[in-house]
C-alpha cells in the first residue's frame, strides 16, 4: 500500500489457490464465499484524522455497525449443515488487531501467511495487520444463526448492538440476528504451537552474526515528516517510472531510488537480517 490509502478503503484480498494443497481432503468448500476480511473503518479520511486515529467501527466483509449508529445490515456467511468449509481469514487492518471467533464452532487452523501447518484446533485467533490464516469449520451444529466476532484491541470493544460482528447462518435458518454467546474460557491460538508441514530448515550456521552478509534494518518513525524510516531513510516513490529511467541511461539499482534505499546482495550467500523494533505503534508483521 502507498501511505494511508488503504486506511480509507483501497484494500482487498488477493487469493492464490494451490492445485496441490496438502490439506485438500480436510474440507469440502473453498471459494470466494469463504473469504473473510477484517477492516477498521473511520468516519474521517486519514489525511484529516490525525497521526494515530481511533477506529469508529470494524467491518467484516465490508459491512459493520458503530456504537450509537443505525442497525445497518451485517455480513452473512452461509453454510450448509454437514459440510466442511475452508475459511481464509485476512486482516486488512490499518492499525488494530482482532481476536476472531465464531460462536459454537471450533476453528481448525491449517495455514498461516501462506505456510501450510500441522492442524491446530482452537476457539479464537488473534490476527494482526497484514496477516492471513486459513481454518476449517465443520458445519455440524444446530441449524441456526451464530455470531462471528472480531474483538479489536483499539476503538469500541464489545459486541453490543452487533458491533464488531457478522453472522454465520446455516441454510434454512431464519433471517434474524443470532442469540448465541461466546465460550467463557476460549482456547486462543498460540503461534508457538504452529508447526510447518514441511520445514526446509534455515541456511547458514545457527549463530547470530555469522552469516556471509549481516544487515541491520533499524525501523523508526520520523515525527517531523510523519514517515516510517529504515536506517534513517524513508521510502519515496521514483520521480519517473523505473523502466523509463533505465531507458534513459540508469544502469544500477542504486541509481533508481534515493540513497540508502537499495541493498545489493551477492549471489549464493547466506544473508542475515536483524530488525530491531524502534518505532512506536502496535505489533505489525514484517513482509519480505
Amino acid at each position: 500500500h502507498l501511505s494511508t490509502q488503504y486506511c480509507d478503503g483501497l484494500r482487498g484480498a488477493f487469493i492464490v489457490y494451490d492445485l496441490f494443497d496438502p490439506h485438500r481432503l480436510r474440507y469440502d468448500i473453498d471459494n470466494a464465499d469463504t473469504v473473510i476480511t477484517l477492516e477498521d473503518w473511520y468516519h474521517v479520511v486519514a489525511p484529516q484524522n490525525g497521526p494515530i486515529p481511533t477506529p469508529d467501527s470494524t467491518l467484516i466483509n465490508g459491512l459493520g455497525r458503530y456504537a450509537g449508529g443505525p442497525t445497518s445490515p451485517l455480513a452473512v456467511v452461509r453454510v450448509l449443515w454437514g459440510l466442511r468449509y475452508r475459511f481464509r481469514l485476512v486482516s486488512l487492518s490499518c492499525d488494530p488487531s482482532w481476536t476472531f471467533s465464531i460462536d459454537g464452532h471450533k476453528l481448525l487452523v491449517i495455514e498461516a501467511d501462506a505456510v501450510n501447518v500441522e492442524p491446530v484446533e482452537v476457539d479464537s485467533i488473534q490476527i494482526f495487520a497484514g496477516q492471513r490464516y486459513s481454518f476449517v469449520l465443520r458445519a455440524n451444529q444446530q441449524i441456526a444463526n451464530y455470531w462471528i466476532r472480531a474483538e479489536p484491541n483499539l476503538g469500541t470493544v464489545g459486541f453490543a448492538g452487533g458491533i464488531n460482528s457478522a453472522i454465520l447462518r446455516y441454510i434454512l435458518a431464519p433471517n434474524a440476528d443470532p442469540t448465541t454467546t461466546a465460550p467463557a474460557s476460549p482456547v486462543q491460538l498460540a503461534e508457538t504451537d504452529l508447526v510447518p508441514l514441511s520445514n526446509p530448515g534455515a541456511p547458514g550456521p545457527p549463530v547470530p552474526g555469522e552469516a556471509d552478509v549481516n544487515i541491520n534494518l533499524a525501523m523508526n518513525f520520523d515525527f517531523t515528516n510523519f514517515e516510517l524510516t529504515i536506517n534513517g531513510q524513508a521510502f519515496h516513490p521514483p520521480t519517473a517510472p523505473v523502466l523509463l529511467q533505465i531507458l534513459s541511461g540508469a544502469t544500477t539499482a542504486a541509481s533508481l531510488l534515493p540513497a540508502g534505499s537499495i541493498y545489493e546482495l551477492p549471489p549464493n550467500k547466506v544473508i542475515e537480517l536483524s530488525i530491531p523494533a524502534l518505532a512506536i505503534g502496535g505489533p505489525h508483521p514484517f513482509h519480505l
